[in-house]
Order: structure tokens, then sequence, then C-alpha cells
């Protein structure tokens, strides 16, 4: 508990005293009603403040409104009445700030939860000058400095190990609790604590750009961007509550009048007045306004803890209602990671042409231009290379000690005009010309993620109705892949601009109230990612790019947390309805009640503070979803 929580604890613990205590002592008239104003001021000073607060500053309808208005007219009917029953004017002061307190303690206890689980913000940096190690502020520490990270430590910024071997603890970004080994050249990124042998890093981002800041910045405005059932929430408070206050004005003056006037009978203001007041009472919305953001706090908390970062809550929403799932292939659905698989109808010798590929593809960051670097294995030297012309989505030209090479697919040989050999191994086949004759093509195979099959059968069983693969390469190994995760459909040899074509047919073709998300890492993703409803972006290995475009970030890239992202938001979602349900419910009936006069105060109190303590502790199970 906080100071405020513990100092609000003792005033609740003095007047519950208090009041105790009064019930023993046998005061009568000014003196008795003077000993109830004490225990009612120490408990509703700070609720009457706020009432005059709100009335000066032209808000008047809100809770504190409500009740301080039902609490001083109680106290005033008692007086009227000369019954000296002060208790109940104090009792639903005392029991509102009850739940008051509990609400508090539970809302700091999930945020705690959260920023425990979040707990990755480095306090400072490590930089060795001179041979002393300096503590800097992380914010200060330029691109390619070379800093340690200590057994015990956090990694403070993203960069490449340049020594060092040791284990890291990444479940504060990941949600797992397996360590992951690191050894020199490995990429690093920041908020994983180091936790065996000591490493020094190179950064390779600054710190407002690495990973950490990142994810603290994702998680920290996710409460900024509401969903519909939030927006709702508050119009609904907005009408609901000067509806209600006009309601209560015209069930205490109304009836008494044509009572009075049109009937001759007793006015019984009295009566009515109290009924007036208890249904003040039982209409706060406070369970309605408090518990529905917290549950999305709550499960954007429990998402994040699972290594789901989840931009805003209107996104969770969307994502509860998924139906159809496109995927990227590679780094999605593969691991990106290339291997030359062999060199066939080769016209060259075989270290010939993979020279040629390597220095053609040298100026190439692409997985595959990669793979070929490696399989080559000699050093590049760009001196030999003039003129690289990249072709999107077919492949590149360049001159290559005074030859033309030309390196892709088939869309490339038939744009030069070269005749090629069509190739029956699955993969990806790079086609090579050397002076527009052809010269032999080489296969090149991904290697499919271990939990991707896993993935899409638990989309399905999450009720997913549709998984979609959208790919450039080409059709033969699209539908080995498809085949082998038993995805429902496939398109292949897309550039980047069809892919958003794709996309945007899915859409025009889907069930009425289905969303369709897209998952997707690359930089080439980052259009369809924003096109999509809901845009699902590989964090450890995604481009900037991808993740910045992405509603949700999966923060491991493992495709198996995309079904569990959407039982997530789905529990989340059912919490939040289920609030809606029996919160307006329970209000209602009590109204109801209330106006006819069967319920008293103690019903009030139930409908109010009762009603939001229990939405309330319903709100915070959004948090656990381990299980899910």
């Amino acid at each position: 508990m906080n100071k405020k929580q513990k100092k609000m604890l003792v005033r609740i613990l003095t007047a519950a005293a208090m009041l105790i205590a009064l019930q023993f002592i046998p005061a009568k008239g000014w003196l008795r009603f003077v000993l109830y104003l004490v225990p009612y001021f120490v408990i509703g000073y700070d609720i009457l403040q706020k009432a005059l607060k709100g009335i000066r500053n032209h808000q008047v309808f809100d809770e504190c409104f409500l009740m301080a208005v039902a609490t001083v007219g109680a106290i005033a009917l008692a007086l009227y009445d000369r019954s000296g029953d002060y208790t109940e004017a104090v009792a639903v002061m005392l029991f509102y700030q009850v739940g008051e307190w509990f609400q508090s303690y539970a809302v700091g206890k999930s945020r705690r939860n959260i920023t425990e689980l979040m707990d990755i913000r480095p306090d400072y940096a490590n930089v060795e000058v001179n041979g002393k190690i300096e503590k800097t502020d992380p914010d200060e520490v330029e691109i390619g400095t070379v800093i340690v990270v200590q057994p015990g430590e956090k990694v403070p910024i993203d960069g490449i190990v340049a020594e060092g071997i040791s284990s890291l603890n990444t479940s504060a970004l990941t949600g797992e609790s397996l360590p992951r080994d690191i050894k020199p050249g490995d990429e690093i990124i920041s908020g994983c604590i180091n936790m065996t042998g000591v490493l020094k890093v190179k950064t390779t981002k600054e710190f407002g750009e690495s990973t950490v800041s990142k994810i603290l910045d994702l998680v920290e405005n996710a409460s900024s961007r509401k969903s519909r059932s939030e927006d709702f929430i508050s119009k609904f408070a907005r009408v609901y509550t000067p509806a209600v206050c006009w309601s209560a004005l015209a069930l205490a003056f109304l009836p008494p009048l044509v009572r009075m006037l049109g009937m001759g009978l007793s006015a019984d203001w009295g009566a009515w007045i109290y009924r007036a007041l208890t249904f003040l009472v039982i209409s706060c919305p406070c369970a309605l306004v408090i518990s529905i953001p917290l549950s999305f706090f709550a499960g954007i908390g429990g998402a994040s803890n699972a290594g789901v970062l989840v931009k805003g809550s209107n996104y969770l929403e969307t994502l509860s209602k998924t139906r159809i799932v496109v995927f990227d292939k590679t780094g999605t659905l593969t691991q990106g990671v290339f291997e030359v698989d062999g060199i066939h109808h080769n016209e060259l010798e075989n270290e010939k042409l993979l020279e040629y590929a390597a220095l053609a593809e040298s100026a190439s960051s692409h997985p595959i231009s990669k793979s070929i670097q490696r399989a080559y294995g000699g050093e590049i030297d760009r001196s030999r290379v003039k003129e690289i012309r990249e072709i999107s989505g077919n492949g590149v030209i360049a001159t290559v000690d005074g030859k033309e090479v030309a390196a892709g697919n088939d869309k490339l040989m038939e744009s030069l005009g070269v005749p090629y050999i069509n190739c029956h191994s699955a993969g990806t086949i790079i086609h090579m010309a050397v002076d527009r004759k052809y010269a032999g093509h080489i296969v090149i195979s991904d290697i499919i993620k271990p939990h991707a099959k896993e993935a899409v059968e638990a989309l399905k069983k999450a009720g997913v109705r549709k998984t979609v693969m959208l790919t450039g390469d080409r059709e033969k190994t699209a539908q080995e892949v498809a085949s082998k995760l038993g995805l429902d459909q496939v398109y292949s040899e897309l550039l980047p601009g069809d892919k958003v074509e794709k996309v945007e047919e899915l859409l025009k073709s889907r069930p009425e109230g289905a969303k369709l998300a897209f998952v997707g890492d690359g930089i080439n993703d980052a259009p369809v990612l924003g096109r999509a409803d809901i845009g699902i972006a590989m964090g450890a290995m995604g481009s900037d790019a991808a993740i910045e475009a992405a509603d949700i970030v999966l923060m491991d890239d493992d495709p198996l947390k995309i079904s569990k992202a959407i039982r997530i938001s789905r529990k989340c979602l059912g919490i939040v309805y289920q609030n809606i349900v029996f919160a307006i419910g329970v209000k209602l009936i009590c109204l109801m009640l209330g106006a006819l006069g069967i319920a008293n105060m103690w019903l009030a109190i139930f409908a109010d503070v009762g009603v939001m303590i229990i939405a309330v502790l319903n709100a915070v199970r959004a948090l656990f979803v381990k299980k899910l």
C-alpha cells in the first residue's frame, strides 16, 4: 500500500470505530447530531470537497455529487423527522469509501504487477574509459560505443557482442523462462538480463531507438488508444449520470405533488425524498467507469507478460474478432535462415558461378543474398563490381569483371530474353545469366520455424476460419510450405505491392464482422501491416518499420503466440461484457426497487459499492493469462 491508501484505511477504521461506539452512547437531540457529524466528516470530507469543486467548475454530475446529495439529504431527513437516525448517512459514506479504497488498492496492485513484469528499464550503461568502468546514462551512449554488461545486469542498449560468452534471461521481453546462449558476433537486444559471463557489446542503436525504450513506450501509451467498449462507457456515463439526477429530483417532488394536489392525500414528503436519495446512491456508475478500463489495462499487462505487446485496448478488442490470419512467409513462418542447397545445370565451374552470384548480390542485405555470400565463403572484392541494379522482386543485374551478371528469378530471365531451365527442386531458385547467356541456377532452401505448424493448428482451434500465406517465392516452393503447415490458401510470386492488393481482396470478401490480421516482419510488410484490420509484427528479428506499422508485436518471433494473443483478447473482452451486463443489470433492478420504495439505503450500498468491488475483482482476472 502507498501512503495515500494507508491514510484512507486509517480514516475508514477510525470512522467505523466511531460509528460503532455511537451505538452505545445514549445521546439525544443536537448533541447526537454533532456526535454523528464527526465520523461523517472524518470519512467524507474529501467527497464533499470534490462535489463542491465540481459544482464550481460546472461539472456537477459525478459520483461525488451523488454521494454528497444522498448523504446530506439523509441527514436533513433525520433532522426533519426528528428521528435522530444518522447512521445510514454515515454508513453510506463509509461503505462508499471502503469501495473506493478497495478499487484504488486493486488498480494499484495491477499497475505494480505490470510494472514488475516490464521492469526492463536500465538505470545505467557501463562504458570502459582508460581501463576503468564508468556508469553512464544510457541516453548519452553513442552508436558504436563498446559497453560492458556484467553478470546480473540488464543489457541497456541494442548491439552486437564483441567479446564474451554468456546466457541471457529474456523472460521480461518474451515471456519465456529458458535462457538464451550468446557468443561474439550475435545480436543482443536491450531489456535482457546477463546471467553468467562478462559481455562487451558494441552498440548499434541509440537508447531512444533501442528495443527496451520502444517496448516501454508502447506499454505506457497503450491506454491512450481506447476501445469501442471504453468509448461507450464514457459516453454512457455522460448521459446516464444527469439522467438519474433529474429522475431522482422528479421522484422526490412529482409523486407528493400528485398525491397532494390531484388526489387530496397526504404528500408524505419524507418517504419520497428518502426514495429519491436511495435512488441516487444506487445510480452511481462507479462499477462501469472503473472496471472497464481496468479490464483492458489488465489484459494488456497480461499479454505483455506473455511476450505480446499490444499498442492499445482498441487493438485488443479488434483482435478478439479475428477470423482471417494472413502470413508473410520468410521470417514469419520460416526462420529466414537460407542455405544453398544445390547448383544445377552449371555452365561454369561451381565456385565460379557462386563467386559471380556473391559479387552481384554483394550490395544486398536480403537473407537470400547473405546465404549466397556465406556459401561462397571467399572475400568479397567490391572493386570488381560496378553498376549494380536491383530489380524489385526479381533480382539484381551487375557488371562483374566487365561482364554483365544477372541473378534472380524466372521473371528476370524473361525480361532479359534469356532462355532458362526450370528446376523441380523445392526452394528458392536463383537463375544466373552471364552476358545474356544462361549459366545455371542455384537452389536455396529456407527452414520452417519449429512451432509454425502447431501455430496454424492452434489458430484454427481458436476460431480462425481461414489462414493465408503471401510470398514472393515461386509457386512450387510456396505450395510445399503451405502443404506442410496446413494453410488454407497461398499466393506466390508477389511483389510488395501485390501483397497489399491481395489483402484488399481478402478484406472485401470476408464475412461481415470478421476481422483480418496480417503477420509479417520485413520492411516491405509495413504497408500491408498498416492496411490490415490488425497488424502483427515479429519483434525480435523484425524490421523497425514493420514494428512501427504494427498494432501488436511478438517479442520472441514465435507464431504460436498469435493464438495466445487471440485467447487473451477474448478473455479480456469476455470480462468486459460480463461487467457491463452485471453492473447495468443490478443497477436497473435496484433502481426500480428504489423507486417503488422496496429498496432501502443498505441495498443501495450493495448496488453501488458491492457491485463495484465484484466488477473490479472480475477485471483483475484479465492479468492472469499463463494457462490460456
